[in-house]
């Protein structure tokens, strides 16, 4: 029986360009939720959409699907900052991941509208492919799990609620 490639191979076989790239390297240094570094966050979200396709049967663009959600937080900022131009970021950083991510990779039309979608219901832009909408819900189920990962982590390190 043939052995399906590992969810983590097709992230590096179809993003290992996105991944190399100095975008990527300076996501390192900025927090997306809890404890978690933007890219690790869009590593994770490209595995989880890779993962969500396979597991609910939806025929994709793999490579796109892959590049997109990789590309999908590429704002290069730390939001965390005190900016005037992060008041909303939450609505606002897909307009900068996407401009960023035209500047430095030749990119579909699939993953521009998966960059620009990637936060609806909160954006205006409507997610015009099932990548889109894979990347939606991956997205959210991974900056569910960070941010409760990281709640938890700071619960257990308050006095008197180790045994909790």
């Amino acid at each position: 029986m043939h052995r399906k490639e590992a969810a983590e191979d097709v992230v590096k076989r179809f993003g290992g360009d996105i991944l190399r790239s100095h975008g990527m390297a300076l996501e390192k240094g900025f927090l997306q939720h809890g404890t978690c570094s933007v890219y690790d966050h869009s590593v994770l979200v490209a595995v989880m959409c890779v993962e969500l396709a396979r597991r609910c049967h939806i025929p994709s663009d793999t490579r796109a699907l892959v590049r997109g959600a990789l590309l999908h937080d590429y704002f290069l900022y730390d939001w965390h900052e005190p900016h005037q131009g992060h008041r909303f970021h939450a609505v606002s950083h897909a307009g900068q991941a996407l401009r960023n991510a035209e500047r430095d990779f030749r990119l579909t039309d699939v993953e521009r509208n998966m960059i620009e979608a990637h936060m609806f219901p909160l954006s205006a832009v409507l997610p015009r492919y099932w990548e889109s909408v894979i990347l939606c819900a991956a997205d959210k189920i991974c900056a569910l799990r960070e941010t409760a990962a990281g709640f938890s982590r700071r619960l257990r390190e308050r006095p008197g609620m180790a045994s909790r």
